[in-house]
């Protein structure tokens, strides 16, 4: 396509060239004395001037009249007016600094996130931008791996799929363990982000690499699971992981987005603090997007900067002890209004400390800072 124009272009300027009287003569001057018959007619005499002396200086001067060229004459050679020309002025000299100025001159210009527009990045492409971040994408891939170590001691079986179900109350875990995906690869793409981010120099692009590496190890990851014989490869995970991944893109590349909405979770503390795993760590989980007060220009002078408007999810009721015993399970969408800790602390703190600690809580609600009302009919924390 853009050979396409340029083609027209150059036409464009031939024509117009070949069409101006310095042209004509030109082009008349070169044809052979054999060829005169073919020569380009020259253009008649205008106000008595030569067709040999064709310019718009020429003109001027014979549109002034001799009693206006001699007045002009005898003014100082700086007060001469200047000779006409064709075409537009001439471009500033590049070997003058400040008539030409780099457009390399000062910091790149940053999008609203903070990007720096491919054109200027340091490192463009996926490839580039994975390689910027080896080391930690090691360490993630170590740890990953070593959740998994455990399963290769235990009852194998060969690489299969299995349906795991949605957030119906016929599966295992009621939906909690799809928002653990999620989560858990949304975490995974904002680490990455920050290091890519930071380590490039802020290349365009650096958002969607994060996204796509955290999708792909948590799909990895999902291969352990294919091979347990009470389990499989969950397509239902690896859409939840797609999803986290997703959503840590929009929050990194939608002007305004990071500062107004979070993805959090909470852990409700049981009999035994924190449990690890099993069903009993899913139903301490309580998932919830917040929409933080404090990302409203119109609020930042009002109390209301300190509140988050919540819309999550919870089940209870699910472990196998409550299924022996008949209880049915339940599922909790509820809507409520919680307190940013992380704006009400430490937004304005300059320390290394104080900065860390707002960013966990941008990811973590601290239990029983919120009030809520839920689809079971439930209203507190």
């Amino acid at each position: 396509m853009r050979n396409r124009y340029g083609c027209w272009t150059a036409m464009g300027l031939f024509a117009c060239l070949t069409a101006t009287p310095a042209c004509a003569e030109a082009l008349e001057s070169s044809i052979p004395e054999e060829n005169a018959p073919f020569r380009i007619a020259a253009p008649q005499t205008l106000a008595g001037i030569a067709p040999e002396h064709w310019d718009l200086d020429d003109i001027a001067r014979a549109e002034r009249g001799a009693a206006t060229e001699a007045r002009l004459a005898a003014l100082p050679q700086e007060a001469q007016p200047a000779p006409a020309a064709y075409g537009p002025p001439a471009p500033p000299s590049p070997s003058d600094p400040a008539a030409a100025p780099s457009i390399t001159d000062g910091p790149p210009p940053r999008d609203a996130n903070g990007h720096v527009p491919r054109e200027f990045s340091t490192h463009r492409g996926f490839f580039r931008q994975t390689g910027a971040v080896g080391t930690e994408l090691a360490l993630l891939s170590a740890y990953v791996g070593a959740q998994s170590i455990p399963k290769l001691f235990k009852p194998t079986t060969g690489f299969h799929f299995k349906d795991e179900g949605w957030f119906g109350k016929d599966t295992h875990n009621i939906g909690v363990d799809k928002l653990t995906h999620a989560y858990n690869t949304y975490l995974i793409a904002e680490l990455l982000h920050y290091r890519i981010h930071r380590n490039t120099g802020g290349s365009e692009g650096d958002a969607l690499t994060a996204g796509i590496l955290a999708a792909g190890l948590m799909a990895i990851n999902e291969i352990s699971d294919a091979i347990e014989p009470d389990s499989g490869y969950s397509m239902q995970d690896v859409t939840m992981n797609i999803a986290g991944a997703a959503f840590s893109v929009l929050r990194n590349t939608v002007p305004g987005l990071k500062e107004k909405v979070a993805f959090k979770l909470e852990i409700i503390p049981n009999g035994n603090i924190y449990s690890h795993v099993g069903k009993k760590h899913y139903e301490q989980q309580r998932f919830m997007f917040s929409l933080k007060g404090a990302g409203f220009e119109g609020l930042e002078r009002s109390p209301l900067k300190y509140l988050d408007l919540q819309v999550g999810y919870y089940a209870s009721d699910f472990l196998n002890s409550d299924r022996d015993r008949g209880i049915t399970p339940k599922r909790h969408l509820f809507v409520g209004v919680g307190l940013n800790l992380g704006e009400l602390l430490f937004a304005k703190s300059g320390s290394r400390i104080g900065r860390a600690a707002y960013s966990v809580l941008d990811y973590l609600q601290v239990p029983y800072t919120s009030l809520r009302y839920d689809t079971t009919g439930r209203f507190g924390n």
